[in-house]
C-alpha cells in the first residue's frame, strides 16, 4: 500500500506546544529559525574567509567539511523546532541504501516552500548536504545570500536567446559556467537538488502553461541538463522525490503553523544513464532531444504516482466514514 494512514494518531509523534494556538506556533517557528540563521552564519563567514585567505587545498577541504557541519547544525535545529512545535504525521518510504559518502543529482516536484524544509527532514545525514544550482542575483539577498557564497552554493547567470544573439560570445556561457561552479564539488561528495518544474505549482500556472500532467507543471530538462553535462565524472546516483500533502493547504505559513497534519514522501532511487553525463546540452541537438524525453516520462511516472496516493486516500477516507 502506498499511503499508509493507518494508525495515525499513534505515528504521530507527540510534541510538547501543539496546544498552542496556529498563530503563535507559526511565529515561534519563524522566530527560532531566524535567531538561528542569524546566529549561525557569522560563524559560517568566518570559516568562509579563513578558507579563502590560506590556499591549501587540505585546508580548503578542511573548512569545507566545517562549513557542512555549520549548515547541518542549521536544518538539525529546524527538524527538531518542527518536531517540537507541530503535530505532523509524516509518511516516509525509499531512503534506505542511501550514503553521506556518493554524490547526488536530486529533483522534486515543487508545491511550497515548504517541500525544502521537508526534503531536508527525509534526507538529512543520510546524503551530502542539499545544494541548489541558485540565480547570479540571489547572491544579494541579505544575510542567506552571504551563507549561500560561505557553503559554495553554485550561482547561474542564464544568457537568454536574444541576448546569445546579440552577443555571439555569450554561446555556451552557461556550460562553462556551471562547470567552474561544479569544480568545488570534486572532491567533497555533495547533492546537487533541482526543481525540474522552476516554479510551485498553482492551478494559474497550470492552466496558463497547459499542463499534460494533472499534478504538475511542465518539467524544465534546461538546468538538470546543464549539472549532468558539469559533473558527469561524480553524478551517477539520482533521487527522484515526490512529496504529497494529503490536504488541499500546502501554504510554507500553514506548514510552519502546524495546519499541515501530513506529509507522504516517496523516494526513489535509480541510476542516471551514463548516455546523459558530461554531454553539451547546449550544442548537442541529439542529447537535449532524448534528455527531455527522458525527463517527460518521469514526470508521466511522477503525475501518476501522486495520482495513485490521491486516490488512495480518498478510498482510505471512505472506508472511515
Amino acid at each position: 500500500m502506498r499511503y499508509n494512514s493507518q494508525n495515525h494518531h499513534e505515528n504521530r509523534q507527540e510534541t510538547m506546544l501543539n496546544f498552542l494556538p496556529h498563530w503563535l506556533r507559526g511565529s515561534l517557528t519563524l522566530l527560532l529559525i531566524a535567531c538561528s540563521t542569524l546566529s549561525l552564519v557569522p560563524i559560517l563567514l568566518v570559516v568562509a574567509i579563513l578558507k579563502l585567505l590560506i590556499p591549501i587545498p587540505a585546508w580548503r577541504r578542511w573548512c569545507t567539511v566545517v562549513s557542512i557541519e555549520i549548515a547541518n547544525l542549521w536544518v538539525g535545529f529546524n527538524n527538531l523546532l518542527l518536531d517540537a512545535i507541530n503535530d505532523i504525521h509524516w509518511d516516509i518510504q525509499g531512503v534506505e541504501d542511501l550514503s553521506l559518502e556518493d554524490w547526488y543529482f536530486v529533483t522534486c516536484n515543487h508545491q511550497s516552500w515548504a517541500d525544502i524544509l521537508v526534503a531536508q527532514k527525509v534526507l538529512f545525514r543520510k546524503i551530502p548536504m542539499l545544494k541548489f544550482f541558485l540565480k547570479q542575483q540571489l547572491i544579494w539577498v541579505p544575510v542567506i545570500g552571504l551563507a549561500w557564497w560561505a557553503l559554495d552554493f553554485p550561482f547561474m547567470k542564464r544568457y537568454s536567446a536574444a541576448e546569445i544573439a546579440k552577443n555571439p560570445a555569450l554561446k555556451g556561457k552557461d556550460l562553462e559556467t556551471t562547470r567552474k561552479a561544479c569544480e568545488k564539488f570534486k572532491y567533497t561528495p555533495v547533492t546537487v537538488f533541482n526543481f525540474l518544474e522552476g516554479t510551485r505549482f498553482t492551478p494559474a500556472k497550470h492552466q496558463y502553461q497547459q499542463s499534460p500532467y494533472q499534478h504538475l507543471l511542465k518539467p524544465k530538462a534546461g538546468g538538470a541538463g546543464f549539472v549532468l553535462g558539469a559533473m558527469g565524472e561524480q553524478l551517477h546516483t539520482m533521487l527522484n522525490l515526490t512529496i504529497y500533502y494529503p490536504g488541499d493547504d500546502r501554504s510554507f505559513w500553514h506548514f510552519l503553523s502546524g495546519r499541515i497534519t501530513e506529509v507522504v514522501v516517496r523516494v526513489e532511487k535509480r541510476a542516471i544513464s551514463p548516455q546523459f553525463l558530461s554531454r553539451d546540452y547546449l550544442n548537442d541537438e541529439k542529447f537535449r532531444s532524448e534528455f527531455q524525453q527522458w525527463v517527460s516520462t518521469l514526470w508521466e511516472e511522477k503525475d501518476r504516482l501522486i495520482n495513485d496516493l490521491h486516490q488512495e486516500l480518498r478510498d482510505t477516507h471512505k472506508k472511515a466514514a
